[in-house]
């Protein structure tokens, strides 16, 4: 019987050519996932970097809708169905207008504003029966956020006829103006004298005292409602504040016009979101008059704005690129150009 004797250097050759060693296989592993991981997070990271971006390019291209009828809104603002004036509130953040945005043939009250403000409004009346009286009323504990704006509109009626039958309005003790100066008869029964006044000073503190006081001449002879009165007065105090913790959110508020008679009830507004994402602490809205010189003071832009600049930055994440991008349009009141 032969033999046969194995040549160790054989037998070495052919396990080497055969596989791994269980070391070098579990270096092979560890490289494989060392490389496996990396590709994979550069996968998922390039996956969210395409989808913020594709979340940015959406939130521009509604934004950019939304300004788009924004414009056609604005060029189109008209007097509301009850009288108002075409602007009803020109702040930086807030722009409030009557327009007929649904081609109904009715002018709905509209509102843009950006999510960290909020405005509020409340009414209440007051009475005198004294000639020569007056009377007043308190607003208290209406602020939530910092105040950024607030006005008082009144409406009055009584023994008002003559140029010596007007009404001084007060503020906490400070006047604010004269009403029914001129326009207004006796014991109209009712409202008229619409007097409009800034507020802002007095209203910072969360409390306004408001006070009627009419002339001498004024008799106390009318019968609306309460016998025997000098005057009657509504005080609608609407103000508008800043909210730190709200969102980013760029809304729009409907309110359709009630049946005669015609109102905007606050209760019925219906909101939208135009854009979740807008970063704005410069203006939103600018108001020019008709030389193209910006008006700053709020009560006249109300009467003398002919064109507004619009100006939102949107961005849906501040905190990654890509930068923010910003959106700038303006647009001429139609209906107000020749006034």
């Amino acid at each position: 019987m032969k033999h046969k004797f194995l040549n160790p250097m054989k037998s070495y050759l052919k396990s080497r050519l055969g596989g791994f060693t269980i070391i070098e296989t579990l270096i092979v592993i560890f490289v494989f996932t060392l490389i496996t991981g990396a590709l994979s997070g550069l996968l998922i990271m390039a996956y969210r970097n395409y989808g913020y971006i594709f979340q940015q390019a959406q939130a521009i291209d509604e934004a950019r809708k939304g300004i788009k009828t924004m414009i056609k809104e604005i060029r189109e603002a008209r007097f509301g169905d009850e009288g108002s004036y075409p602007i009803e509130r020109a702040d930086n953040k807030e722009f409030i207008f009557y327009s007929d945005v649904d081609d109904d043939g009715d002018t709905e009250r509209v509102r843009y504003s950006l999510g960290t403000v909020s405005a509020g409004e409340q009414t209440q009346e007051c009475v005198s029966f004294g000639s020569g009286g007056f009377c007043d009323t308190v607003f208290s504990n209406f602020l939530s956020g910092d105040l950024e704006y607030a006005e008082v509109k009144l409406y009055l009626e009584g023994d008002l006829g003559l140029a010596s039958e007007y009404v001084e309005i007060f503020a906490d003790g400070t006047k604010l103006g004269d009403a029914c100066i001129s326009g207004c008869s006796d014991c109209a029964e009712a409202w008229q004298g619409v007097a409009i006044f800034d507020v802002t000073s007095q209203a910072e503190d969360d409390y306004i005292q408001l006070t009627a006081d009419s002339s001498s001449e004024v008799g106390a002879f009318c019968d609306w409602v309460e016998s025997d009165h000098s005057i009657k007065v509504k005080f609608v105090f609407s103000w508008t504040e800043d909210m730190p913790e709200s969102s980013n959110e760029f809304k729009k508020g409907i309110i359709e016009p009630t049946a005669p008679p015609i109102q905007y009830p606050l209760s019925q507004e219906k909101v939208y979101t135009i854009s979740s994402y807008v970063r704005n602490s410069p203006p939103i809205f600018r108001y020019f008059d008709e030389n193209g010189q910006e008006i700053t003071d709020r009560a006249e832009r109300l009467r003398n704005t002919k064109t507004i600049e619009l100006y939102l930055i949107i961005n849906v994440n501040p905190y990654r690129t890509p930068e923010e991008f910003e959106l700038k349009s303006s647009v001429q009141l139609r209906n107000l150009k020749e006034e």
